[in-house]
């Protein structure tokens, strides 16, 4: 299993890195597309659909993105889906998360995929235009993710003790989540404090706000990933699978990997013009 992990892992990076160095924003934007569009693929199967129709909802996301793509709305402001997302993952979150089941009124399958549909293609704008305003300022964001996500593990297994949310995912621990804040407490801090990562998410948060509010931001930005990992598992349980598909070998599927930063992107861009 941790040879297959690897494998997977090195080959995503193989095409992720190139991805990064050698092409704008545009091209990046176009291949996150099809990579999101698994993802609408697996949040449908989740939602209740099957077969085709899960297929379908995938193509008509991609068709939708592609479009924006290439033809460009004139006027068309992306805020307007950056908060639309915040709303429904405020929604999603407050209402899903204290009772660890879905409200009825999202529970049916065209309702979660509609829901899906528009956080997906705000997750992925966001994502666009973050590499719009450059590989530092997106690393960065990725970066917070990946360091609440890492503390959080390792601080969890360090230190044990009372469960998070045991009705969703019984591996996580309140210590574990304690350990990401920490980290990302940490991570900010460095960021908006050395003049060669200026260009970094906290550097910036830094540089609008003052660093308290900096901090304060981007603890709040890491409590989202831990709610958005919550918030897929919920989904599994609900659907009665471990993994959200297995298109990606060792590691479940294209959602266990961005679950954490779906609610996280459009949040971030709301916070930086």
């Amino acid at each position: 299993m941790l040879r297959t992990r690897l494998i997977t892992a090195f080959v995503l990076l193989a095409v992720l890195l190139p991805l990064l160095a050698f092409t704008g924003a545009r091209a990046f934007g176009a291949a996150a597309a099809v990579f999101a569009s698994a993802g609408m693929w697996e949040w449908a199967r989740l939602a209740g659909m099957r077969g085709p129709r899960a297929l379908a909802w995938a193509g008509v996301w991609l068709l939708t993105v592609a479009g924006v793509l290439l033809f460009p709305l004139a006027g068309f402001d992306p805020d307007a889906s950056f908060a639309l997302a915040a709303l429904a993952w405020a929604a999603l979150l407050l209402g899903s998360l204290p009772r660890a089941s879905l409200p009825r009124a999202f529970g049916a399958p065209v309702v979660l995929c509609l829901l899906g549909f528009v956080i997906l293609f705000a997750a992925w704008m966001a994502l666009w235009h973050a590499r719009a305003m450059g590989v530092q300022f997106l690393v960065s964001v990725l970066m917070l993710a990946w360091v609440a996500d890492v503390s959080a593990y390792f601080g969890g297994r360090a230190i044990g003790g009372r469960k998070l949310a045991p009705r969703i995912s019984p591996g996580k621990t309140m210590s574990g989540a304690l350990c990401g804040l920490f980290g990302v407490l940490v991570y900010t801090a460095v960021c908006a404090r050395v003049p060669e990562l200026r260009q970094t998410l906290g550097a910036r948060l830094g540089a609008r706000f003052g660093l308290g509010p900096a901090l304060l931001a981007c603890v709040l930005l890491a409590a989202l990933t831990v709610a958005g990992d919550l918030f897929e598992s919920l989904l599994k349980r609900r659907a009665g699978v471990k993994d959200s598909s297995g298109l990606l070998p060792g590691h479940g599927g294209v959602l266990d990997r961005i679950d954490a930063l779906l609610p996280l992107l459009p949040v971030v861009m709301l916070l930086v013009p």
